[in-house]
């Protein structure tokens, strides 16, 4: 079965670090963000992908080339005119009415994926949340769903439609897809995935949801930090560093170098870094990275980075050199 994962966003609210990195090759837990995406997709029975990309695309491309050897085919979004718009563009990549999975990017998750391909309607994954603005929302009568909106105004409903999303057969929703595109129907500026589901629904098809548990996102630096915690905590591996205090749950990279430290808790270390008379705890280290006489808490440290001085609560890009006294 194929999936579809959009990725083609500049992930603008995790500035400085995507400067120079796509969002979805962010270390989170040891591994970048599409990494647990992908691993989840190929256990579930996922055999090709189709990766809908654009800011610094060719990274995302390089990576999944080398780390999975399923199937990929690469489609550039040059305009971001909306998650419809990106879903459109993989059209011809797609059997007439052959089903479908759709996953954006920076959503990792923890459900029972294999039973949801197996599903006999179209569905969507779901999670109650307290604050439905912002997201696209499912009304439903407890089995199927009547009707979908777009970060709605006032609150119809508190099960947010999460970015998981089934389709038993693909071609009604390129159908729709063309519709909202050649008659110009926008939602706040966009072409929106949502409007397309309402059109199926409204022509008569099921819709079911299926509850999502686990879904962590990773789209501001203070949900990922959340988010590395949350998977640290579900994976711990114990390691020992002579002269050094590890508190679980930590990601410590197997090259990594670790002197005089006090690493952990919920700490990701990533490959090639050296952490040398510091400690750290709640922060997600890049790779190649070098760490010094300072005390980290609830940080981003770009990959390459260099932070040496006294304690502070720091977010700091890629190939940045900070010197605090």
């Amino acid at each position: 079965m194929k999936a579809i994962i959009p990725v083609a966003g500049v992930g603008t609210r995790l500035r400085p670090h995507t400067f120079s990195q796509p969002k979805v090759l962010l270390n989170v837990a040891g591994k970048p963000i599409i990494g647990h995406i992908m691993d989840k997709l190929i256990a579930a029975g996922i055999d090709e992908a189709i990766v809908i990309v654009g800011y610094l695309g060719n990274m995302v491309e390089d990576w999944l080339l080398k780390h999975y050897s399923i199937k990929f085919t690469f489609v550039h979004q040059p305009d971001l005119l909306g998650l419809a718009h990106a879903i459109w563009m993989c059209r011809q990549n797609i059997i007439e009415n052959e089903p479908l999975f759709i996953i954006l990017g920076d959503t990792i998750f923890d459900v029972d994926l294999e039973s949801v391909l197996k599903s006999p309607f179209s569905t969507l994954g779901v999670k109650e949340v307290d604050d439905p603005r912002r997201f696209g929302v499912a009304v439903t009568d407890g089995k199927k769903i009547l009707r979908l909106v777009e970060k709605p105004d006032t609150p119809v409903s508190n099960l947010a439609i999460v970015g998981l999303y089934f389709f038993r057969q693909s071609g009604s929703l390129f159908a729709t897809i063309d519709h909202l595109i050649h008659n110009n129907i926008k939602t706040k500026g966009e072409y929106q995935l949502t409007d397309a589901l309402q059109l199926m629904i409204e022509a008569g098809e099921t819709f079911t949801t299926f509850a999502v548990s686990g879904w962590y996102d990773c789209g501001k630096p203070d949900t990922l930090l959340s988010t590395n915690k949350t998977l640290l905590e579900k994976n711990i591996t114990t390691k020992e560093y002579p002269g050094c205090i590890i508190v679980d749950p930590v990601f410590i990279a197997d090259n990594a170098s670790i002197k005089n430290a006090i690493i952990g808790p919920n700490t990701t270390i990533g490959e090639g870094s050296r952490i040398t008379d510091a400690i750290i705890r709640d922060s997600i280290i890049g790779s190649e990275a070098r760490v010094v006489h300072i005390m980290l808490h609830h940080s981003i440290i770009g990959s390459s980075a260099i932070i040496a001085g006294n304690p502070h609560e720091i977010s700091v890009g890629d190939y940045s050199e900070i010197q605090v006294g």
